[in-house]
């Protein structure tokens, strides 16, 4: 990877952290700054006090530079704890934040690449590698330190040993300028030999995260989620699932005994480096020593320059780190901007939809087909269906039949492979995409209710309309639990953001569901097994109150139960992608050859 490209990547890696962790890196920077210049302040000052006491012994000067020293080092003690509190508070919810980096893109995906295989575990890499590892945004967090760290200690380090080369010692040979270019080479070799080895180790760091991901994911179910989820809790119990689990975490110890060698390549590198390291030094403190022995400067300077050299070889290693770590870092933040770079390839129209009093709303399929992505088999083929305006519609069939599959089409989830979708007779792909989605209210069979309060559930907002609310749930069937909430519409449902909250069963979140639906007062209310989970003398209110609760709007009604269709306008049949049939329910019993009339066979017998 080039130094262009991994400076573009780092500078968009900074522009995320800004825009979701507001902050976060200046503060480091801020903090690392008053940190790595407090030391050089210390022995500048330690030094002036050293060579006063030895050869002045003036005390006026003296306790100027102590009290100086004792000031300034307050003054950054007190802004480097403030500072330091702030940026571990912020830190500690940054890894909340990076999780609202994926749901953005979450929510920006076109539906079928959200469910492509292929990109969730492109997705849940890039996740893994980040909250297990910290690499790629965690990384840069933590390398804003050393950034800042390495330009003080290089820059100000030199301008304090500026001295030490200048000051004579009255030999020729100790004077000569070479010796600037020995010591300095002497340190940037050290900085190399810890360059290289951090290098290695990364190189190794990279193959072990690589190895541990499957590692992690696997510990991560068999260890907590296969005992810490009430979903799984009654099979793991009957099925003593737990031995498995047992069985596995045994297998997984065993890799990571054998993987304890990396562990001992990945520390042998920094320890060999870390001798070199120490030579050099050695090298630097000598020459230091032989200058002040010949009397080109005092004791105080010998502190001084001992000191700064220190700091100089420590910036240069950590430059040398600094570059190594964010080739490191680089990697994984471009893999994270692979997937956040996925493009949009929905065509997105402009129109606007005509805000309609009557609900004049007419949507025609016209020869729609469609196969899913990287699919060769067709899943709809040659679909031609017309909705009348405040028609009552049912979709039947068996499963994998086309009918999941036409209600997602419908919404705009996934465009045709062929054919078009009108909406008033224009090619529902120009419409604006938010626009379009407004005219829909679904009931999906897997929907989905938050901890908030019913009210916020189901006005799917903050803010909403009392009157209406408790309208929409009294149509809904739920209004006689509702008057027995204490707190109303501002009960909340569950209890994960609120003690109080209340639990619900799957009957009543049903209900929920489909006050939230009348709520919306779309035109078109789409209905997906929408009495699956009520018992049956709560179905049998939703069925006959059916007309009343969607009143003129367009209903499109999905069930396996086709003794649920009687009401229905009109029933579409599907089978294998296709419509079969289509009529109300007498015509299509008459059809004793007809699909219709198979499944209703095979249904009725069990309630005869």
């Amino acid at each position: 990877m080039s130094l262009g490209e991994r400076i573009k990547i780092t500078k968009r890696g900074f522009g995320i952290l800004r825009k979701y962790c507001p902050g976060l890196a200046e503060q480091k920077a801020l903090y690392e700054t008053i940190h790595s210049l407090q030391p050089f302040i210390s022995v500048w000052f330690s030094a002036r006090i050293v060579d006063e006491l030895i050869n002045y012994c003036r005390k006026e000067y003296i306790a100027t530079y102590v009290i100086s020293l004792i000031v300034i080092n307050f003054i950054c003690t007190v802004i480097q704890n403030v500072l330091l509190h702030v940026c571990n508070e912020k830190e500690s919810q940054m890894w909340n934040w990076f999780e609202k980096v994926f749901s953005d893109k979450q929510m920006s995906l076109d539906y079928d690449d959200l469910e492509d295989v292929s990109i969730q575990k492109q997705r849940q890499e890039v996740e893994e590698n980040l909250f297990m590892f910290g690499n790629g945004l965690g990384q840069l967090v933590w390398g804003t330190s050393v950034i800042v760290k390495v330009f003080i200690n290089i820059f100000v380090a030199l301008l304090m040993s500026g001295m030490l080369f200048i000051s004579k010692s009255g030999q020729e040979m100790v004077d000569h300028p070479i010796w600037i270019v020995i010591i300095l080479g002497c340190i940037t070799l050290c900085g190399f030999s810890n360059y290289k080895a951090t290098r290695k180790e990364n190189s190794l760091f990279m193959k072990w995260c690589d190895n541990s991901l499957w590692f992690n994911r696997t510990f991560m179910f068999f260890g907590h989620e296969l005992y810490t989820n009430l979903e799984r809790a009654k099979d793991v119990r009957i099925y003593r699932q737990d031995t498995l689990a047992i069985k596995k975490i045994e297998e997984l110890e065993e890799w990571g005994n054998a993987e304890k060698k990396n562990s001992f390549y990945m520390s042998f590198f920094p320890a060999a480096a870390g001798f070199i390291v120490g030579l050099g030094n050695c090298a630097c403190y000598l020459f230091v020593a032989i200058k002040a022995f010949l009397g080109a400067y005092g004791v105080g300077s010998v502190v001084q320059y001992i000191s700064v050299l220190t700091r100089l070889g420590d910036g240069i290693r950590d430059f040398m780190f600094m570059v190594s770590d964010n080739e490191l870092y680089c990697t994984h933040l471009k893999k994270m901007y692979d997937y956040l770079d996925i493009p949009n390839h929905m065509y997105q129209g402009s129109l606007t939809v005509e805000k309609r009093e009557d609900n004049e709303y007419y949507i025609e399929f016209r020869n729609v087909s469609f196969k899913y992505p990287r699919t060769e088999n067709y899943v709809l083929r040659n679909v031609n269906l017309k909705f009348k305006i405040g028609e009552k519609l049912a979709v039947v069939g068996m499963n994998g039949s086309g009918k999941t599959t036409f209600i997602k089409m419908l919404c705009r989830l996934y465009d045709p492979t062929e054919g078009e979708i009108l909406l008033n007779n224009v090619d529902i792909r120009k419409y604006d995409y938010k626009e379009y989605m407004s005219i829909f209210s679904v009931v999906f069979q897997d929907f989905k209710l938050f901890s908030f309060g019913l009210g916020q559930n189901v006005a799917a907002s903050f803010d909403y309309n009392e009157e209406l609310a408790k309208k929409c749930l009294e149509k809904a069937g739920f209004y006689d639990r509702l008057q027995r909430m204490r707190k109303g519409l501002e009960t909340s449902i569950y209890k994960d953001l609120d003690e109080e909250g209340v639990e619900i069963s799957g009957g009543e979140a049903q209900k929920i569901a489909l006050a939230r639906a009348l709520y919306k007062n779309a035109p078109f209310i789409i209905l997906d097994e929408p009495t699956a989970a009520l018992d049956p003398i709560a179905e049998y209110e939703v069925y006959s109150k059916f007309n009343e609760i969607v009143q003129d709007k367009t209903a499109i009604y999905i069930s396996h139960r086709l003794s649920s269709c009687r009401f229905c306008d009109v029933i579409a049949v599907f089978d294998d992608g296709q419509i079969v049939q289509r009529g109300v329910h007498d015509k299509l019993l008459q059809d004793t050859h007809g699909k219709y009339y198979e499944l209703w066979k095979a249904q009725a017998q069990y309630y005869t």
